[in-house]
């Protein structure tokens, strides 16, 4: 008759335990007798070896099963005759100790945590919703841990068994004269595990393709080839590690009548010579709606005008540039007979004028 305790009782648990509870209360106890926390404690490893046995056999349900009905002495015929040392369990239960602890097995550095992957997304906006911010939902495909096996890769029910070939430790020696020469094991490519039962779900990967839909807000100000990140929104870690990070590239459309400078607009408006001449009030478009502009008496072609204050804001600061504002003299065309008999006599004007003005200037220039 075996002499081993019961695994219900090792793990202080009920025979009607759920897997989240058997998992927690497998926690405590792994935290409380592991060897890097009882360094030279004998009673302390003969627990530990003790809870990770029952662990193993009560969360796979076949074994759970055979324990139920015949005991220790139903596991004989199963294949499972506990664990061999501290390399077996780590290899059979490293993410465990990772997951919750942040150590496993000093030797397996195949399990470290891994940081997921960065993802990119290029997003186009127009010109205004660039200007002043916008809150958009965005689909990224990315991968997720599969929810059917629960990321294990193995078929509900079922765990990852120690490789076979390197006896979970992830790696091969080889003896070649004086040197001993350790390479990755090609059986499981020093994972220390292999899937015997894949999860039909994700195939064995424990991660599915998924479209994910996530809320992206775009401050005020944004540009061309502005990068916005997304912490945590990347491919999920491996062995416990950090998921990555999204990457919002931004890509804004043009205007139609605006041009952005940095933080500036720049826009052109025509008017008529006679508006130059005259000066004259116009409105012009700017982003909150329109304004009116003073045109001066004199206005020349291409002279510049300023809104202060009605530009782009700063991404750092919040403060908003200015609108420039440059005219444009359009020439009329299509005129009318009383339009050209004006414009012939504005012109005689102009040519007295100037004729008066060069006699003046070659008089003063003479020599006496």
């Amino acid at each position: 008759m075996s002499n081993k305790r019961d695994y219900y009782e090792i793990l202080g648990v009920s025979r009607n335990v759920s897997e989240d509870e058997l998992k927690s209360a497998y926690r405590k106890l792994a935290l409380k007798f592991h060897p890097d926390r009882n360094p030279n404690d004998k009673d302390a490893e003969e627990k530990f070896k003790e809870a990770a046995e029952a662990y193993e056999v009560l969360r796979d349900r076949e074994k759970r099963s055979l324990y139920d009905q015949f005991g220790h002495a139903g596991l004989e015929g199963s294949g499972f005759s506990g664990f061999g040392g501290f390399e077996d369990i780590f290899s059979s239960f490293g993410d465990i100790f990772e997951d919750f602890f942040g150590f496993g097995t000093r030797s397996r550095s195949r399990s470290r945590a891994q940081r997921g992957s960065d993802l990119r997304y290029d997003l186009t906006l127009n010109f205004m919703d660039a200007a002043f911010g916008t809150e958009t939902e965005i689909d990224v495909a990315k991968l997720e841990g599969c929810k059917e096996c629960s990321g294990s890769g193995c078929e509900p029910g079922h765990h990852p068994e120690s490789c076979r070939q390197c006896g979970g430790s992830g790696q091969i020696s080889r003896s070649q004269g004086f040197f001993t020469v350790r390479t990755t094991c090609p059986v499981c490519r020093g994972q220390g595990q292999m899937i015997t039962r894949p999860c039909p779900k994700c195939q064995g990967r424990g991660q599915v393709q998924v479209s994910k839909r996530v809320s992206v807000k775009i401050p005020a100000g944004v540009d061309n080839g502005s990068r916005l990140r997304l912490s945590g929104e990347g491919e999920p870690g491996g062995f416990g590690g950090p998921p990555g990070d999204l990457y919002v590239f931004i890509h804004v459309q043009p205007h139609e009548f605006f041009e952005r400078r940095d933080n500036d607009l720049f826009c052109q408006i025509n008017i008529s010579f006679v508006q130059a001449a005259l000066g004259d009030k116009i409105t012009v478009p700017t982003l909150d709606g329109s304004k009116t502009l003073d045109i001066p008496k004199g206005t020349q072609p291409g002279d510049v005008f300023y809104f202060r204050g009605e530009g782009i804001p700063s991404l750092r600061t919040r403060k908003r540039g200015d609108q420039l504002i440059q005219v444009m003299i359009k020439t009329p065309t299509n005129l009318s007979k009383k339009q050209e008999d004006i414009l012939r006599e504005f012109a005689k004007l102009e040519k007295g004028k100037f004729s008066n003005k060069l006699k003046s200037m070659l008089k003063g220039s003479s020599v006496n």
